[in-house]
């Protein structure tokens, strides 16, 4: 008996794991859910070394956020994305899965008007390790960051 509830157990988990993180699926089912940061390249396309705290979620209803923590040695930094070593912002998005595009709409950020109220078009591209990697879909921005399900 104790046998068949360990089996019927061990099928519940592994529905909820498949239903929270689908490997199959529309796009946009595989990119719901919170996503932290592994690795990020840099503008000139180098592994940043230093590699910062991060979460990006995705809702099925369309909303989106993401937040990274840069460490203390980088609290300077500050740019179109990152104020003092913080970057953060929130807002709706879209995606096109047949370009592999996902278009954030900026409602809020941590650089207030350099950003609120653009549109930031993001390529997307699913690894067959699980993690998702996005970059800009500017021609002139280089970075790229990869993420993974929580």
């Amino acid at each position: 008996m104790k046998a068949i509830q360990i089996v019927i157990l061990a099928a519940i988990v592994t529905s909820a794991v498949a239903q929270n993180h689908p490997a199959r699926g529309s796009d946009k089912d595989r990119l719901i859910g919170a996503w932290h940061l592994v690795a990020i390249t840099g503008p000139d396309g180098r592994p940043v070394p230093a590699v910062p705290k991060g979460m990006l979620i995705y809702t099925r209803d369309g909303h989106m956020s993401v937040q990274l923590m840069y460490p203390k040695t980088e609290i300077a930094l500050s740019n179109e994305y990152v104020q003092a070593g913080y970057e953060a912002s929130f807002g709706s998005y879209d995606i096109e899965e047949a370009k592999h595009m996902v278009i954030h709409h900026v409602q809020g950020s941590v650089t207030r008007d350099l950003l609120v109220g653009k549109d930031l078009p993001r390529i997307y591209q699913f690894t067959a390790s699980g993690h998702l990697i996005i970059r800009s879909a500017r021609p002139d921005e280089h970075w790229s960051v990869t993420w993974e399900h929580y």
